[in-house]
């Protein structure tokens, strides 16, 4: 057993897919965090390192697991948060060791550059420069470890005139035209509920990461994986660029509209609200039979999809005709009755959701167990792998929780060496 198998045996993990992949995360809050995050579910060795006097921001973001008594980590160092701990942190963390590094000394940046060339990626989203202004960027640490993958998630990327520019979320979304496109005809655009921007980008560096580790492993030479999240936001409007290159529309808010079928969007029923989608002239025809009206497949104003489309026939004669059907149904009544033929389903609270047993059946709802905290419920891993699933049900690290097994195990430090970073407060 080599020494990343005996770090992953002691945070109770198995064989994943990644076992043997080393990964320093040096990134905050969210776009980074989640792409490490999704790794260390693939079963990679996900090194959590923050800045003792600066931790993860996130720390701090509700909502909270909440105890009465102090909580220590396996080697002694008290969390800063004795009594509470952010659940949000524990989501986006899970399954990492926890290590804090001061790296505005030199000893700080010769353990960071010890820990390098043991790893086989490092993951940072800081604003481009910030790396170089600390003496550890890429230029600095490929010469270290060629082999390594560096990967960086910034707002605009580290190329071009925008790259320094501060950027959240919303910037991305506003940048990336995503946000001129959301909401409701006629009213202010609306920003998409979810940080996208942050999660989008995260998702794209876990592909970057593992392309580029593919790429190593053939040749040896690892190389920077560059992800802005206004680049991952262009990428996630659709149709809506080569609307505009090839017939110079510009995309606008279209509510729950598609841009070019018909019917496909929410409906009301009984008890709340379904989404529905038969605008194929297929399922135009098996909808019209599944619920008793079979005549209205005939009909020659709404005989094709096209025809169904146009605006005023689907105002006077389409979408009168699904609101009978649904009308006095309930979202169960008719999530039964469209079954396995017709793309029809409730539209969910987050409640609903974590409490659906289709949720449970795919195992995105999982649980966590931090003792006297309790147990943090979150969501699980979407990638889904037949011979090496996903390991989700695991805590995230407290502050510096695993310095010293990180220093001795990966680094080669001695316990006395260890304790004069200690003493330096370097670590």
């Amino acid at each position: 057993m080599n020494d990343t198998q005996e770090i992953i045996r002691q945070l109770g993990g198995g064989d994943g897919a990644l076992d043997g992949i080393v990964v320093l995360d040096l990134s905050r809050v969210l776009a980074g965090p989640y792409a490490a995050q999704i790794l260390a579910d693939m079963g990679a060795t996900v090194i959590k390192i923050e800045n003792p006097n600066d931790p993860d921001v996130s720390r701090g973001f509700p909502p909270y697991l909440t105890a009465s008594g102090a909580v220590e980590g396996d080697e002694g160092v008290e969390d800063a948060d004795t009594e509470e701990f952010s659940g949000y942190y524990g989501q986006y963390n899970r399954g990492k060791l926890g290590l804090t590094i001061d790296l505005s000394g030199e000893q700080g940046k010769k353990v960071l550059k010890d820990l390098v060339a043991k790893a086989d990626v490092l993951l940072e989203n800081f604003r481009p420069g910030t790396m170089e202004k600390l003496g550890v960027g890429y230029e600095v640490l490929k010469e270290i470890n060629p082999a390594l993958v560096y990967t960086a998630i910034s707002g605009y990327g580290h190329t071009g005139s925008r790259s320094r520019r501060p950027a959240f979320d919303s910037t991305a979304q506003a940048a990336g035209g995503l946000w001129s496109m959301n909401g409701y005809p006629g009213t202010a655009p609306v920003r998409v509920g979810t940080t996208i921007g942050d999660l989008s980008a995260a998702l794209f560096a876990v592909i970057g990461t593992l392309a580029a580790i593919r790429h190593v492993e053939r040749g040896g030479v690892g190389q920077k994986v560059d992800i802005a999240q206004v680049d991952s936001i262009i990428a996630l409007t659709e149709t809506a660029v080569v609307d505009y290159t090839v017939n110079g529309k510009v995309a606008e808010p279209a509510g729950n509209e598609h841009a070019w079928v018909r019917p496909y969007g929410l409906f009301d029923c009984a008890d709340g609200q379904v989404f529905f989608a038969g605008y194929t002239d297929k399922l135009w025809r098996v909808t019209c039979e599944l619920f008793g009206t079979p005549e209205a497949a005939e009909d020659p104003e709404i005989d094709t999809m096209r025809k169904r489309f146009d605006e005023e026939v689907y105002d006077r004669k389409v979408k009168p005709l699904i609101d009978s059907w649904f009308q006095g149904r309930t979202q169960a009544e008719l999530e039964e009755l469209a079954g396995d033929v017709v793309p029809l389903t409730a539209l969910r609270t987050v409640a609903g959701v974590v409490e659906d047993p289709g949720t449970a059946e795919r195992d995105m709802i999982v649980e966590a167990d931090y003792g006297d905290l309790g147990r943090l419920r979150m969501f699980g891993q979407p990638i889904k792998l037949s011979e090496t699933p996903a390991e989700t049900e695991r805590t995230a690290n407290r502050l510096g929780e695993h310095t010293d097994r990180v220093l001795s195990v990966v680094a080669g430090y001695s316990p006395e060496e260890i304790a004069v970073l200690k003493k330096s407060r370097t670590v």
